[in-house]
């Protein structure tokens, strides 16, 4: 479990507690969450921990010591520490399948150490394809990874898929076109502002932009939600998932949540992917494929739903949506640099160093000042350095432009 003291990692650990006879946890790996990692420690018993900031493995190791020999875990975890101890702890011997919940960037490299140790992964971290597609799909062929989607919308799309000869394999991320797929529609449920109106997000709060009317999730993707931004990046992520052009995937507003994603087949017939707004399903789904493992989960009543209702989305108001759409089809290096400078800007956001109607401009300002330095066929190193370059840029405009993208006249 790449993050597990983050939402995808916290859910799919109560998978795991559900399930033991199915699952095994052999591997964490987390960020500064100690306490939380500890209590994840004494229940599953983990072969190896990393933690992403290595001056912290030392506190680790003094804290598991300190543990109340009635609750010490059966065994103690080998403990690392930084970017190579992540690695160690993805590509883990005993695991044979990773999932990836680090938010970001962050994510990438452990994501690709498993790749190429040969590990299932169910995909979590929408960044690996995105910001990396083109750096990624090789190194899937090579070791013959399977990449299965644990989010949601492409976790709905791979559902409605199977069957097919395309899924028995489980080949995503192939860039080929998936045989009689005519179209993909990405459900959307609008976010935190789906009912306000352009003028209404003058005076969007951080507390706003983070409480989310269906889905609990974290702060990053939350905004992202309310932004539409997250939707943006699925669709570039389906794009290199399930080898459709951009012209073939749609995004669709359907605020229940109930529809998680619909694919149109060759004969205009279509197929969608029902639940619950709760994570644990796809999750779980990447985890049993090509099994599904009978839940005592609370079931779908339509009835109690009611209606489902679907509009277009409103590209003034959600101006990252066509951000997204236009980095993907400019392909090579810009979806990454459209990544890093949305996670930048985001953060900015939340420090309420930059007011929210500030993200896509300074989005749409970085990509602009990116396209004379394209790349169209992107090493992982060539990655890195535009991502970094990005976060850099967007941290410089920030502060230059600070008056500009404050909350306060933003707002007036």
């Amino acid at each position: 479990m790449l993050g597990s003291t983050g939402s995808i990692g916290t859910q799919t650990l109560q998978i795991a507690e559900e399930f033991p006879e199915q699952f095994k946890v052999v591997s964490l790996t987390a960020g500064r969450n100690l306490t939380l990692l500890i209590e994840q420690i004494k229940k599953h018993s983990p072969e190896v921990v990393a933690l992403a900031e290595e001056c912290l493995v030392q506190e680790l190791q003094e804290r598991l010591d300190n543990i109340n020999p009635s609750e010490k875990p059966k065994k103690f975890p080998k403990l690392f520490g930084g970017p190579e101890g992540l690695n160690i702890a993805a590509s883990w011997d005993h695991s044979d399948l990773v999932v990836t919940g680090i938010v970001g960037c962050a994510g990438l490299l452990p994501t690709l150490a498993a790749i190429k140790a040969g590990k299932d992964i169910a995909l979590a971290n929408k960044e690996t394809l995105i910001a990396a597609g083109p750096v990624v799909l090789p190194e899937l062929k090579k070791s013959g990874s399977r990449l299965l989607p644990a989010d949601s919308e492409h976790s709905a799309i791979f559902q409605c898929l199977q069957g097919t000869p395309w899924a028995e394999n489980a080949r995503l991320s192939t860039g080929v076109p998936t045989p009689g797929l005519r179209n993909i529609q990405l459900t959307a449920s609008g976010g935190a502002f789906r009912d306000w109106s352009i003028d209404e997000l003058r005076n969007a709060s951080v507390k706003d932009a983070t409480s989310h009317p269906n889905w609990s999730m974290g702060k990053k993707i939350t905004v992202d939600s309310a932004t539409l931004m997250n939707k943006g990046l699925e669709v570039i992520e389906a794009h290199y998932l399930f080898g459709l052009n951009y012209n073939h995937i749609e995004i669709v507003i359907h605020p229940q949540s109930i529809i998680h994603s619909m694919i149109e087949l060759g004969d205009s017939s279509v197929l969608a992917q029902m639940g619950w707004p709760d994570m644990k399903l796809p999750i779980l789904y990447a985890m049993s494929w090509p099994n599904r493992i009978e839940t005592p989960w609370k079931r779908l009543s339509l009835p109690e739903i009611g209606s489902l209702t679907f509009k277009s989305p409103d590209t003034a108001k959600y101006p990252c949506m066509e951000l997204a759409y236009s980095a993907g089809r400019s392909g090579g290096t810009m979806p990454a640099v459209l990544n890093a400078a949305n996670e930048e800007a985001v953060a900015q956001f939340l420090k309420e160093k930059i007011h929210f109607l500030s993200i896509p401009k300074i989005i749409e300002s970085v990509c602009e000042q990116h396209k004379n330095d394209l790349n169209q066929n992107p090493k992982l190193n060539d990655v890195i350095a535009v991502d970094e370059w990005a976060r850099r840029v967007v941290r410089e405009n920030v502060l230059t432009n600070a008056n500009r993208y404050s909350m306060a006249n933003t707002a007036e």
